[in-house]
């Protein structure tokens, strides 16, 4: 008897960094037992080998900045039962997405010497602003033991368990100090979204966010806490757009510190 079929697993790249794709193919000694049970039939990052879809499941790394880029994304959602979008960019446009608050035409013609020849579009926008997601795999870049508790779990055919509390939640766990409490650094652990291990406090730093919004974040007193710390409306606001400019949570507080910068008075 024939063995059965093993489900095609897709790897796609759009603007990005390529951090998250690197964060699979660092997962080799997970990535060896996994090819046993799925055939890897697209992943560039890896092997120039393609095999034609449809797809079981496409991972996408990467934002939408350009009309191919749209047309690609709709062709690969077609191509594909299950779509994961993995890390800040696919997820909320990531740091590129800065631009979507600048003249990208000016950028363009500032930082390349035939700026004609170059084609894009003027937002850097996530995935899911195109077609549906099913399930988004957060950080920047993501965690590889989240990437193949993912892949476990959709092999075997049962939804993946994500964390949706805080990163100081994942400070306590691992007994490190507070460092706002501490040391007084800016850090925006209580209202991001665990799953790192709180790698920067760990080291000293205050956390950047690049996991996106935890559930029902309270930004309010988060801001409230980092004006305490003698941040500025404006870099309050810098600090909530730096990944995830397109979640809302993050977006409603970086607009409303921008309307306060620019009510205060000069």
């Amino acid at each position: 008897m024939a063995a059965p079929a093993r489900p095609k697993l897709a790897v796609w790249k759009f603007a990005s960094c390529d951090g998250c794709q690197l964060t699979l193919l660092d997962c080799e000694d997970e990535l060896l037992p996994l090819s046993e049970h799925v055939e890897i039939a697209h992943f560039l990052e890896a092997s120039s080998a393609v095999v034609e879809g449809p797809y079981d499941v496409s991972l996408v790394e990467g934002s939408v900045t350009t009309e191919a880029d749209v047309e690609r994304i709709h062709r690969i959602r077609e191509q594909s039962g299950m779509l994961v979008t993995i890390g800040a960019c696919a997820n909320a446009g990531g740091v590129q997405a800065l631009r979507n608050f600048a003249d990208v035409q000016e950028f363009r013609s500032v930082v390349y010497a035939k700026p004609e020849y170059v084609a894009t579009l003027a937002e850097s926008t996530p995935i899911s602003a195109h077609v549906p997601v099913d399930l988004e795999l957060p950080g920047c870049p993501i965690d590889r033991r989240q990437l193949i508790g993912v892949l476990a779990a959709v092999l075997a055919g049962r939804r993946p368990g994500l964390p949706v509390h805080s990163v100081c939640q994942e400070c306590k766990l691992r007994g490190t100090a507070c460092v706002t409490v501490a040391q007084g650094i800016p850090c925006l652990g209580p209202v991001t979204r665990a799953g790192c291990g709180a790698l920067c406090p760990a080291y000293g730093r205050g956390c950047y966010g690049c996991f996106g919004p935890m559930a029902k974040p309270n930004t309010a007193a988060m801001v409230a806490a980092l004006r305490g710390l003698g941040m500025s409306p404006a870099d309050v606001a810098r600090v909530f757009r730096t990944f995830h400019t397109a979640k809302p949570e993050f977006r409603a507080a970086a607009e409303q510190e921008e309307q306060g910068e620019r009510e205060e008075p000069g």
